[in-house]
C-alpha cells in the first residue's frame, strides 16, 4: 500500500496522471490502476475523475494531507533504522562562504536531504582561507567557495558560475541614483566585510590587492549584522550577484560595482579532495551545479 500511496501523492502533486507516471517511471495506465487499487483497498474514492482531469474528493483531501505526514515519518524511521543497523552515522559535511547571499546552497541542501534522507548534512560557514583549511584538514567533505588561487590537481574543482559584483547601499543614499558605481566613487564610503576576527587581515588584503578598494573597512561577523549596518547607513556591502532574483532587503538597493570600465566578477566553485570523492559528495555537487 505504501507504494500506491506514493503514486497517489505524485498524481496530486503534479496534477496529472501522465506527469506522475513520468516522475515515477511507470506507464500512465499502470499508475491509474495503482490508484484504483488503493481506492479499492481503502473502500472509498480519493479522486473524482473528469475526462482528462480530476478533483480530490473530501476524503481524498484528508487522506492526502495525512499521508504526507505518514510517508515522511516512515522515511525518517527507515533512515534512523538504517543507521542503527549499520552502526554508523552517514553524514555529509559542507563548508560554505560566510558572506554568500544567494539561495542556491539552501535549495541544494533541501533537495539533497529529500533525495537522501539517510544522510545527515552538516553545514559550516567560513571565509575563503578558513574553508580551505577545513577541506585540507578533512573537517568538511566539500566546500562551496570563491576561487582565489590556481586550481590544484589534488582536488576536484567544479566551476559553478562567474558572478558580477554589486554594492548594497541604503535606499536613501544619493549613490543609488547611479546605474553603476566604481570603487573610486566609493572610496569615502566604508566597505563592510563579513569576516571572523581571525580572518579580518586576510579579507582586508584581498579586497585591497585583488578587488582594488582603497577606503575604510568595517567588519561584521555575520551577514545579518552586515545588512543591518548597511540599513543604518554605515557603509556599503559588496556582494556577488546574479545568484538570486532579488536581494531580500527592502531598505537597501543593489548597484553594479565596476572597475576599469567593467563589472567586477568572481568565480564560484565546489571543491573536494579527489581521494575523498564519493557518491554523496558528487551527487550533492551536481545538484548544486544545476542551480547555477
Amino acid at each position: 500500500m505504501l507504494r500506491q500511496i506514493r503514486y497517489f501523492q505524485s498524481v496530486v502533486k503534479n496534477g496529472s496522471f501522465s506527469a506522475a507516471a513520468e516522475e515515477c517511471h511507470i506507464s500512465q495506465s499502470a499508475i491509474s490502476q495503482q490508484i484504483k487499487g488503493l481506492e479499492n483497498e481503502l473502500g472509498f474514492l480519493l479522486l473524482e475523475r473528469k475526462h482528462r482531469s480530476f478533483e480530490l474528493t473530501a476524503a481524498g483531501k484528508h487522506f492526502y494531507r495525512k499521508s504526507l505526514v505518514l510517508v515522511s515519518d516512515y522515511d525518517r524511521l527507515c533512515s534512523e533504522a538504517l543507521k542503527i543497523a549499520g552502526n554508523e552515522d552517514v553524514s555529509l559535511n559542507i563548508g560554505y562562504l560566510r558572506d554568500f547571499t544567494g539561495d542556491e546552497l539552501r535549495i541544494a541542501i533541501s533537495r539533497f536531504a529529500m533525495g537522501y534522507p539517510e544522510v545527515s548534512v552538516h553545514p559550516a560557514a567560513g571565509n575563503h582561507e578558513e574553508l580551505y583549511d577545513m577541506l585540507r584538514n578533512e573537517k568538511v567533505d566539500l566546500v562551496f567557495s570563491d576561487q582565489r588561487r590556481a586550481f590544484s590537481d589534488e582536488y576536484v574543482n567544479m566551476v559553478l558560475c562567474k558572478a558580477g559584483a554589486y554594492a548594497v547601499l541604503p535606499v536613501e543614499s544619493p549613490l543609488t541614483k547611479l546605474k553603476s558605481i566604481t570603487l573610486e566613487e566609493l572610496k569615502n564610503t566604508p566597505c563592510i566585510i563579513v569576516a571572523s576576527p581571525g580572518q579580518r587581515n586576510t579579507e582586508r588584503e584581498y579586497y585591497e590587492k585583488v578587488v582594488g578598494f582603497r577606503g575604510e573597512f568595517i567588519f561584521a561577523e555575520s551577514l545579518e549584522l552586515a545588512r543591518l549596518l548597511v540599513a543604518g547607513n554605515k557603509g556599503f556591502l559588496p556582494i556577488w550577484g546574479g545568484l538570486s532574483a532579488e536581494y531580500p532587503e527592502e531598505s537597501t538597493s543593489l548597484i553594479p560595482l565596476f572597475r576599469n570600465g567593467r563589472q567586477i566578477t568572481r568565480k564560484y566553485a565546489a571543491f573536494w579532495k579527489k581521494d575523498n570523492s564519493g557518491y554523496y559528495i558528487e551527487e550533492f555537487a551536481e545538484i548544486l551545479k544545476s542551480l547555477f
